[in-house]
């Protein structure tokens, strides 16, 4: 099949190169020119891992390909993906300039029937919204009896695993009217997904409204797992419960289960902070209050917090003159991505207390180093203040303590024995309760997890 994917961001780009793994003819538009010069040369924007492999194998295989030229673009496919950036506006909700801006175009320049698919994560209605663009594009053209559909098929992709969520798919959400378009619009959209259905029907029909709920639906529960139990560990701390033995107590129940019952130092990325926000919004457009999700949104920043105020209870309010390192800096492991990320927000905390710090993460160097300059914008001589260390043994050199932000497989079994003899003190401050207490005892490290108050102190 013939397939245009509209937007090379993260979302854009995995959907593009897993549909020509399946032997679709697929085109990548992107209004940017660097952007699109680094995909036709080899290379990849972002980082996640595989990807760059699929790429490669299907330019050469002659089914992907990546260009600037719209009007070739809304030839090119009978099914057009909007994958574009919806980021948050100033009031939480969705920003749908690119959207909308895609789907101009596509009521500008197509001639025959599309299918239009919101592969973005959008407010629910925005397919209506859509539609308007669409046909008000054709009406100036004076080509009204041109025919087309918006469905929706919002993605499930993790980062980090983003090609195999894709190519191994739990579920498939798709949401068309009942019209003859939207009936012709199916018929297109269960021949593309139809590999993914061999084995067993993984596809959800369903109103469009409804699929586009379902993406914020299932973002906003997670995020509620998660803060749910980071209010939990807090209170651990407080009445000398282990939060790592209440996870296994209650994810046990298969009503509850494991998945997203780890407490940390807070969510981050393009995702969970921005889609509470966009329900939430929506809620209130419609006069009502998800008091449920504003809590967890509030939990979130102030989990955040929750290492710099360890630290700076073992160490003092005034930091001036201790030294720190950090392990891992991207949101989550597998990946470079900064948004939100909460190792942003603990060392804002130590450099502004007038700590000095040495960072280190496996991939995300270089976006931090863009981003942290970004957050010191005001205040530049802090920057002075931040090593960028060659590696994760090279950030712990005349450190006072480890503080561990990301959990990065590589971080899970270092060398404790060196750890203790780079550190000024044996102090590890465990943001993603990676280490056993007992076994940091053992060590003779002084340990401060999240929510595991049981921990034994260095002997």
């Amino acid at each position: 099949m013939k397939i245009t994917i509209i937007g090379t961001g993260y979302v854009g780009l995995v959907t593009g190169a897993c549909l020509a793994e399946l032997g679709n003819d697929v085109f990548c538009l992107d209004v940017d020119q660097r952007k699109v010069d680094i995909l036709n040369n080899g290379g990849i924007p972002i980082h996640e891992p595989g990807l760059e492999e699929v790429v490669a194998r299907n330019r050469a295989a002659g089914r992907l390909q990546f260009s600037t030229d719209v009007a070739a673009s809304v030839a090119h496919g009978d099914i057009q993906f909007i994958a574009v950036g919806t980021p948050p506006d100033e009031d939480g909700s969705a920003d749908l300039q690119y959207v909308l801006a895609a789907a101009r175009n596509i009521g500008r320049y197509m001639e025959g029937f599309k299918v239009v698919v919101d592969k973005s994560t959008v407010p629910v209605g925005t397919a209506d919204r859509v539609t308007a663009a669409i046909r008000e594009e054709l009406g100036l053209r004076g080509k009204t009896e041109l025919s087309f559909s918006v469905v929706s098929n919002p993605e499930f992709l993790k980062e980090g695993a983003a090609v195999e969520d894709f190519m191994r798919p739990d579920r498939i959400v798709i949401g068309h009217d009942q019209s003859a378009d939207g009936l012709r619009a199916q018929t297109l959209m269960k021949k593309l997904y139809a590999p993914f259905n061999r084995n067993h029907e993984r596809t959800y029909w369903m109103d469009v409204r409804s699929a586009e709920f379902t993406k914020y639906a299932a973002n906003a529960m997670l995020a509620t797992r998660i803060s749910f139990m980071n209010e939990l560990a807090n209170l651990a701390d407080r009445v000398g419960a282990d939060i790592e033995s209440v996870r296994h107590g209650i994810g046990s129940d298969p009503r509850i289960g494991h998945s997203f019952l780890y407490a940390g130092c807070g969510y981050g990325g393009s995702c969970f902070p921005k889609d509470v926000q966009a329900l939430e919004r929506t809620a209130r457009e419609y006069d009502q209050s998800l008091l449920i999700l504003r809590a967890v949104e509030q939990v979130n920043d102030l989990q955040k917090h929750v290492l710099g105020k360890k630290l700076v209870a073992r160490f003092g309010e005034d930091l001036s003159g201790k030294h720190f390192a950090i392990w891992g800096l991207a949101f989550k492991p597998n990946t470079d991505d900064m948004r939100e990320a909460s190792s942003r927000v603990l060392i804002g905390e130590l450099v502004r207390r007038g700590a000095s710090v040495a960072v280190y993460d496996p991939v995300a160097m270089k976006e931090a180093a863009r981003v942290l300059e970004l957050d010191f914008a005001d205040d530049t001589a802090r920057l002075q203040q931040i090593r960028f260390a060659a590696s994760p043994m090279d950030a712990l050199q005349g450190a006072d303590a480890l503080a561990i932000v990301t959990e990065w497989k590589a971080f899970r079994s270092p060398d404790f024995e060196r750890v203790k003899a780079a550190l000024n003190h044996p102090v590890i401050f465990d943001g993603r309760n990676l280490f056993d207490p007992q076994l940091m005892a053992d060590s003779g490290i002084e340990y401060y997890g999240i929510g595991r108050s049981l921990q034994a102190r260095a002997q």
